[in-house]
């Protein structure tokens, strides 16, 4: 793209921006949540952009005057300064321009958002739901290092360790578009402890990643939602087996079942819970757009789709192969202790490259 259609792209995304910053501050606007959320999201967005171009014009700027001073200035030690910066600047003009070019593409609506993580023992019984506890441990490990929230809704734990089902919510910045890497069947090649002989077994365990939805991101009605309430069970203290705190939903038009028992309160229970559900039958629909990105990226990623094998975790190599995009790396122990994030940047690197293919910049 020429510099000069990129500026009149970026020129046009600048009154946008302004008559955003002005709405947002306006009463009606701030009165009508639902739609402040949404300008409130907007601006954000456009405010990376406009940064970039104020970046991008900055060293226009300067790289026009210092050629101008090359080609015109007598003095050597001005035209030795004017080469130094044009030296300095004109690299970074290409850089600037591929990051303006894919922060123009919209990104998935859903990035922002906090994400519900569901994992689950597959194929292997027992070592299936050992190896579900381990990927749940990673992620812990890995939300740690990136400052997020974790708060567990349900779980339902293996009879050798570890789960069949671990159900928990991550809150940050730009969570979901991130973790959205991580859906999919992951397939574990070890020795597993009930092994007599030593031979390699196979098993698998599968990571559903949704974006979380609020109240007014999705409307439930509350009339279409039947209310069960139970003695919660496992280890705990003393409102366990005595309170019925537990809480399990059912979305009476589609039979979806949710259900949580975390915390002691049947409210907060309840509030957990109706966001989980919403977010099910809100992911129903985002499925749509996920599986028409998939078809158009080849390489990618974020399709959702909890049947497709994503990663082989291979212990007696100490080796993590991710088949989406033919990534390995031998670094299976600090992997497993949360350090995912080497891989998920060459995921989002070949998605950007994809991105950039589909559009027409």
């Amino acid at each position: 793209m020429a510099e000069k259609t990129l500026l009149e792209k970026l020129e046009g995304l600048q009154h946008k921006f302004e008559e955003i910053s002005t709405l947002i501050t306006d009463p009606a606007v701030i009165g009508d949540m639902k739609r402040y959320v949404k300008l409130n999201k907007e601006y954000r967005e456009l405010e990376r952009i406009m940064e970039a171009q104020l970046a991008y014009k900055t060293a226009l700027t300067h790289l026009a005057e210092a050629k101008e001073i090359w080609d015109n200035e007598n003095d050597p030690e001005m035209r030795e300064m004017a080469k130094s910066e044009i030296d300095e600047i004109e690299p970074q003009i290409p850089v600037m321009e591929e990051n303006i070019k894919l922060l123009l593409i919209p990104a998935d609506p859903e990035d922002n958002k906090n994400a519900i993580v569901e994992i689950r023992g597959g194929t292997g019984g027992d070592e299936a739901a050992i190896f579900a506890g381990d990927l749940f441990r990673m992620y812990l490990k890995y939300c740690e290092t990136k400052g997020w929230k974790i708060e567990i809704t349900n779980t339902s734990e293996g009879t050798s360790g570890g789960f069949k089902e671990v159900i928990f919510t991550v809150s940050g910045e730009n969570v979901y578009g991130t973790l959205k890497y991580e859906s999919g069947v992951h397939r574990v090649q070890r020795v597993p402890q009930t092994e007599t002989q030593g031979r390699v077994h196979t098993s698998a365990s599968t990571v559903a990643v949704l974006p979380e939805m609020e109240e007014f991101d999705y409307e439930l009605k509350e009339s279409d939602v039947r209310v069960d309430t139970f003695c919660s069970s496992g280890a705990g203290g003393q409102s366990v087996n005595t309170t019925y705190s537990a809480i399990r939903l059912v979305h009476i038009p589609t039979g979806t079942t949710v259900q949580c028992q975390d915390e002691k309160s049947q409210h907060k229970n309840k509030a957990k819970a109706m966001n989980e559900l919403r977010s099910r039958l809100y992911a129903v629909e985002h499925q749509k757009y996920l599986d028409e990105i998939g078809s158009k990226r080849k390489t990618m990623v974020s399709t959702g789709d909890r049947s497709a094998k994503i990663r082989t975790y291979n212990y007696p190599q100490g080796r993590i192969t991710d088949h989406r995009i033919n990534f390995t790396i031998y670094n299976l122990s600090a992997f497993m202790s949360g350090d995912i994030q080497g891989v998920i940047d060459q995921l989002i690197v070949a998605e950007n490259s994809e991105r950039l293919k589909e559009s027409e910049l």
